[in-house]
């Protein structure tokens, strides 16, 4: 026995420490996002989130204005201004006048360009080219360097989001489908889950397997023979064949689940509701029911945030129909048509849970509530 109670504690330590490297792996990349999505652009773009508390090195190259913007100054004919035009200003440590060497100089040195020109270019960002004979030429010259840039972050990213155009009649649909695509399938699964559970008809066994069985079927393979069907009947590109859609897609699961959670109610409850003289429906609606809704929020927590997420089915069952667009697709379109706006990326991601986690702190008393205590003695 001692050497059991001894073991005790190092069991326990290994499963607190294992309980802490999952809880970090799902927290370190949701930390890092929200760190990226207060970060520059330009920053983004170039360094990981782990560095946003230290100076960024960032190599850019910046095109001179053409001959025509140069200005006579002591006999010298001079092209003048800042490379940082624009842009956020950083510290220059190199800079150059070829792609072959980018930071040939440092900054403050003179370097000799072809024609007799000369170029310098300061710490600051300003930048001189010079030469004893007038220039000529259509295109300016490139300017390579080196910036070092503090760290800078900015509530922009999340004014682009949130303030953009259609952004809040994106709210207003994506309210429209996931609201009815969360509420009709537990509607229906509710009633065809405890019909599974407790009434007694030929061809229940084969019902649950079917059901069951729906849940390996992959959805992607009935969205166009859906839509096709959709269209003919006339709720094709219309929020009831989104909303149908999802309810079909969502069924399975939800009838499984709440099925074997039905099961599990006490026996002797619905037995004593029955010698009592009530009906199914009665014991359904106020036994059964009420002694549910922990499976309820849990399904309804996964459908919602199943829902509001999606993106392929409300593009093939809406389309890109500006008064229809969802969050998503129109967060998509914010991305531009590279998707490399990664600032935009992070912040509209952020946007988009809030609804999500307000639904799922809502629900998740009901996920730890005793119902069942004390309704058996």
């Amino acid at each position: 026995m001692d050497g059991i109670a001894g073991r005790r504690p190092l069991l326990i330590w290994a499963v607190h420490l294992s309980v802490a490297a999952l809880v970090l792996l799902w927290t370190i990349p949701t930390f890092g996002l929200l760190v990226s999505s207060f970060r520059d652009g330009d920053q983004l773009s170039v360094s990981g989130w782990w560095t946003a508390l230290t100076p960024t090195e960032r190599n850019i190259v910046y095109r001179a204005p053409a001959a025509e913007a140069q200005v006579e100054q002591a006999g010298q004919w001079v092209i003048s201004g800042n490379v940082f035009e624009g842009q956020a200003a950083g510290e220059i440590t190199k800079f150059g006048f070829s792609s072959k060497a980018p930071t040939a100089f440092d900054a403050g040195q003179s370097a000799e360009l072809t024609k007799g020109r000369t170029l310098s270019v300061m710490a600051n960002g300003d930048y001189r080219i010079a030469s004893s004979e007038e220039m000529k030429g259509k295109r300016g010259a490139r300017i390579f360097f080196t910036s070092i840039d503090p760290p800078r972050f900015t509530l922009e990213n999340y004014r682009n989001v949130m303030f953009s155009e259609g952004i809040g009649r994106s709210f207003i649909n994506t309210l429209t489908v996931t609201i009815p695509a969360t509420i009709i399938p537990i509607l229906i699964a509710a009633f065809a889950a405890y019909a599974l559970a407790w009434m007694k008809f030929p061809g229940r066994s084969l019902l649950l397997a079917v059901v069951v069985g729906l849940l390996v079927v992959p959805l992607q393979m009935s969205l166009i023979p859906l839509l096709r069907l959709y269209t003919d009947v006339g709720i094709g590109k219309s929020y009831v064949g989104v909303w149908l859609a999802h309810t079909g897609f969502g069924l399975p699961l939800a009838i499984y689940l709440l099925r074997n959670y039905i099961k599990g109610l006490p026996k002797e409850i619905i037995e004593s509701a029955k010698v009592d003289g009530a009906s199914d429906f009665d014991i359904f609606r106020k036994i059964v029911l009420p002694l549910s809704f922990p499976a309820l929020a849990s399904f309804a927590i996964f459908q919602f945030l199943w829902v509001w997420n999606d993106l392929l089915i409300a593009t093939v069952f809406l389309g890109n129909n500006e008064e229809q667009l969802v969050m998503t697709a129109r967060l998509r379109e914010l991305l531009g048509s590279r998707g490399g706006n990664w600032e935009i990326l992070t912040a509209s991601a952020f946007v988009s849970i809030a609804v999500p986690l307000l639904v799922f702190f809502s629900l998740q008393r009901y996920l730890v509530r005793g119902l069942l205590a004390g309704s058996v003695k």
